[in-house]
């Protein structure tokens, strides 16, 4: 559980940031007339941003190295 935790360690901060602006997004920003799709309720805001959020940090993870495959052509 706790190897699982920490490879995922960069899209669990990107959820986590993203839940926390879309919470703020809600509350500074919001949605007056309550028609917006996703700044109307806060649960919206948080679940949308932490999608997003997971969905940008997870660009920068690194994925395994291959071995033996060289990237250089003498």
């Amino acid at each position: 559980m706790k190897k699982r935790i920490v490879q995922n360690k960069l899209l669990i901060i990107g959820v986590l940031t993203g839940a926390i602006t879309g919470y703020l997004y809600y509350h500074f920003v919001g949605c007056t007339s309550g028609t917006c799709l996703i700044s109307s309720k806060p649960l919206n805001s948080i679940l949308y941003f932490g999608l997003m959020g997971g969905l940008l940090f997870s660009i920068f993870k690194k994925g395994p190295k291959e071995k033996g495959k060289s990237t250089d052509t003498q």
